[in-house]
């Protein structure tokens, strides 16, 4: 892109502010600025900001979710279904970890924190270390796709080299950088993060599958003949990875996703609940509970919207490519944006001052037909880490590890 083609798409959309530096950069700066206008998906921030508004919900209503009493009553037909999908090759895991550890007090990738106790253990380490559970129940190794960031794609590559992958083969891990989204001012004019970038975040973990596309995976997904994609965050150290019973659960019973989900601790517990919207699988968020939800009950006479969702999910790969051109609408979360003013000086502010845009994986789960609500025991497979202390940190998921035999 020269000039002016970036001048013109600039225009398009109300943006030339983003070249008023341009004649004092260098040439390294002028071309790096000029490429990151041709990557900038203009269109889907604008979007986002002409729909600032709340998107009306269907109807919601409860979804039959599989207990962990009916998962072990299966168990044994589930394990072969899903060992033979692993062993033939079917199954492939998406790691999304283009997260930085600023809340753990770490200034490197999520992933790369150390929670080890009396011994380095290293988050990517246990991720890796449960995957290799699967791979030595089913004797096929899976591949891995790790979905990074522009922030910390570098790190996160080098860290896997320097520790040997940890033992896995690393033809079968694939890092492959998430697409980023320009941040705005409240009247959506894009804010620049100095005068030769725009300021620009994650686009959120909805727009995994076609960034993976775009590094051209899809094709490594094609040749080996991965029928499924099990989508995981980084920050859960317990979760089990393509796991050979969620995967056979998923097929036994003919559905196209499947999303693993935990009791909640109570009414008000902070999680996102799987549900069904306009008889399509959805997610409620947690905020987005009313009261009248919150102490609905079943036939049984339990709470109806009982079950929150842990970010691990496995999707039929068909699914994936028919949904692909679907436009997942995007959501605007006010933040503080660190950025330069219009005199070209740095603004670091203390409140929020803008929009950032993104995309969420919960609304891939409701363009698909059906969902498989799987029940895991949240002591065994739910060891978040968003903080350094208190609830879901480092401090609670090394007492679960410890519990669960995981030396640390």
């Amino acid at each position: 892109m020269n000039y002016n083609e970036a001048f013109d798409t600039l225009k398009k959309y109300g943006q030339e502010h983003v070249l008023d530096y341009y004649d004092e950069l260098d040439d390294s700066d002028r071309k790096e600025l000029l490429r990151q206008i041709s990557m900038t998906d203009f269109e889907f921030a604008k979007a986002g900001h002409d729909n600032r508004k709340a998107e009306k919900r269907g109807i919601i209503t409860p979804i039959s979710v599989t207990t962990v009493d009916e998962i072990n009553s299966s168990k044994e037909h589930y394990m072969a279904v899903g060992k033979d999908a692993i062993a033939k090759g079917k199954v492939g895991a998406v790691l999304l970890a283009g997260g930085m550890g600023t809340r753990l007090g770490s200034d490197k990738p999520k992933g790369v924190f150390d929670i080890g106790i009396t011994r380095h253990v290293y988050i990517f380490e246990r991720l890796i270390e449960n995957l290799m559970d699967v791979v030595n129940e089913t004797g096929s190794y899976v591949h891995l796709f790790v979905m990074t960031s522009e922030k910390n794609n570098t790190d996160t590559i080098e860290f896997f080299k320097e520790k040997n992958y940890f033992g896995y083969p690393c033809d079968y891990i694939h890092f492959f950088v998430q697409d980023m989204a320009p941040a705005s001012d409240y009247e959506g004019r894009f804010l620049m993060e100095s005068k030769s970038r725009i300021a620009t975040s994650p686009n959120g973990n909805g727009g995994w599958y076609l960034s993976l596309k775009k590094a051209g995976y899809d094709k490594i997904i094609a040749g080996a003949g991965i029928e499924w994609l099990n989508v995981f965050a980084v920050d859960n150290v317990l979760q089990r990875i393509a796991d050979p019973c969620f995967v056979g659960a998923t097929i036994s019973n003919n559905c196209v996703c499947g999303s693993k989900v935990i009791r909640k601790v109570n009414k008000d517990e902070k999680v996102g609940v799987l549900c069904l919207e306009d008889n399509h699988p959805s997610i409620v968020e947690y905020y987005e509970l009313t009261d009248e939800m919150k102490n609905a009950v079943n036939e049984k006479g339990e709470p109806a919207y009982n079950f929150g969702v842990i970010l691990n999910y496995l999707f039929k790969t068909e699914e994936l490519d028919r949904i692909a051109a679907m436009k997942l609408p995007p959501h605007v979360v006010e933040k503080k944006i660190a950025c330069i003013d219009a005199d070209g000086n740095e603004v670091n502010p203390e409140e929020p001052n803008g929009y950032k845009y993104e995309t969420l994986i919960l609304d891939m789960i409701k363009l698909l037909d059906s969902c498989l609500a799987y029940e895991v025991v949240r002591e065994k497979e739910f060891a978040p880490i968003k903080n350094k202390t208190g609830v879901d940190s480092v401090e609670s998921a090394r007492e679960l590890l410890k519990k669960n035999g995981i030396e640390l």
